[in-house]
């Protein structure tokens, strides 16, 4: 199993938020780059990388400097960065395969312009990922903070009709909260979608990401964390090595 450790972008600083609020924003660090070779040093190989302000129409000066940032983080050697945030064009994400993004993800826009969702599954393929947030089972879009009244399940079914080959699902009652996962959750969208998914939201312990890891490639295929490592939960060394069963 994959684990990638989260860097959320807001102004070029490191932040955290609880479940996408933006008024509950904890700045970890003002040097995103050297968090992300932070995590390459430990040995991880792939990190996700949300530009939240692009994500919440911030301004341009905001989202340049997260630009930037991710066009670093691109750059350190022998890290794989999935970015999104705020994908709603070809031109965006034109512009995050030529900053070296391996993979990028898109969320609102495959709700509100599938048939913007259809071109890009034809034209760009496995470089992109379908990011679907739900509370309760239904789809969040715009930053989390907008309800659409779609059932996460059918969403997925569509996407994966479409073509998409990853997904990344996040629980958003749990997210930012290190209240713990719902594998569950996770059999399901994997059925649905008919590849195994990226969870996202709620890991809070060793044992959450052993527990993921334990569902078997045919349901997960990574996990995101982000709080747990900052706040000290756990090390991102041992957090690795949970993922590949070795701890």
């Amino acid at each position: 199993m994959i684990l990638f450790p989260a860097i959320d972008l807001i102004d070029g600083k490191v932040v955290r938020l609880e479940r996408g609020d933006r008024s509950r924003m904890t700045v970890y660090s003002d040097d995103p780059v050297a968090v992300a070779r932070s995590f390459a040093d430990a040995g991880a190989r792939w990190v996700h990388v949300v530009d939240l302000s692009a994500a919440f129409g911030e301004d341009e000066p905001a989202r340049a400097a997260n630009l930037r940032a991710i066009r670093a983080i691109c750059g350190i050697e022998g890290l794989s960065v999935d970015a999104g945030g705020g994908v709603r064009s070809l031109a965006r994400i034109d512009e995050l395969a030529a900053a070296g993004a391996a993979r990028i993800a898109l969320g609102t826009v495959l709700v509100t312009e599938p048939g913007f969702a259809e071109v890009a599954a034809r034209g760009f393929g496995e470089l992109l990922v379908a990011d679907i947030a739900a509370r309760e089972g239904l789809v969040k879009v715009n930053g989390w903070r907008d309800g659409v009244q779609r059932e996460a399940l059918d969403l997925v079914a569509e996407l994966a009709a479409l073509g998409f080959k990853h997904l990344v699902f996040t629980d958003i009652a749990r997210d930012g909260m290190q209240t713990g996962i719902d594998v569950g959750a996770y059999r399901a969208i994997a059925r649905t979608a008919g590849f195994p998914v990226v969870a996202s939201g709620g890991i809070s312990t060793l044992d959450d990401i052993r527990r993921l890891a334990a569902a078997g490639d045919g349901v997960i295929e990574g996990a995101i964390t982000g709080r747990a490592l900052y706040e000290g939960s756990f090390a991102l060394e041992d957090a690795l090595a949970a993922a590949e069963g070795r701890g």
